[in-house]
């Protein structure tokens, strides 16, 4: 059953393709914005699910895999930056801190749905103001969750993570696999 990835995030490619993982790209177009008092983790795993769902619609035969990543430090939910200020306010709250990268991943295919998400806590240095200013003028993080890229520049500031280093780059490559594997079980009962 073909695999369509519901993202135009070259980032969410570049792993499923070093995992030898066949897919086509297919970008759903849904809003993303938070519902009234939506935990980001719920948050997540809507986007992703509304994302599967859209493309699946137009590819019923197919099998869609939708995501969504989410920075989250404080209860502060930090999606992409907006502008140069917004990341440097981003980068200012990650700043010495722990945050999580949570991403919300849904599997649709026939008879199959399955939505799941992964959580990464992230430990970052201290950064001072020339360092964020500095990252910043390198337009990395204008188009990351949380203004960063963790298998980027801002590498330096990562002390340590705990949980799956893929989810912070964008995709949990083993959670995923998990997933496809169990819509081929399930496809593999109904015939």
């Amino acid at each position: 059953m073909p695999l369509i990835l519901a993202s135009a995030s070259p980032r969410r490619s570049e792993l499923l393709r070093n995992a030898a993982i066949p897919f086509t790209v297919e970008p759903a177009h849904v809003s993303e914005q938070p519902a009234a008092h939506e935990t980001p983790v719920d948050y997540a795993q809507r986007l992703a699910r509304d994302k599967a769902r859209a493309v699946f619609a137009r590819h019923p035969e197919s099998a869609v895999l939708g995501a969504d990543t989410v920075v989250v430090v404080d209860q502060h939910l930090l999606e992409k930056p907006s502008d140069q200020a917004d990341a440097a306010r981003m980068l200012r709250l990650l700043s010495g801190r722990t945050h999580q990268v949570i991403t919300g991943v849904c599997l649709v295919a026939p008879d199959f749905e399955q939505t799941e998400a992964e959580i990464t806590q992230v430990v970052f240095s201290p950064l001072s103001e020339r360092e964020i200013a500095a990252y910043i003028d390198s337009g990395e993080p204008m188009d990351k969750a949380g203004a960063y890229a963790i298998q980027g520049m801002a590498s330096r500031w990562v002390e340590r993570i705990e949980g799956c280093y893929f989810n912070v780059v964008g995709l949990p490559i083993p959670r995923v696999y998990r997933m496809l594997r169990a819509a081929e079980q399930a496809a593999a009962k109904v015939l």
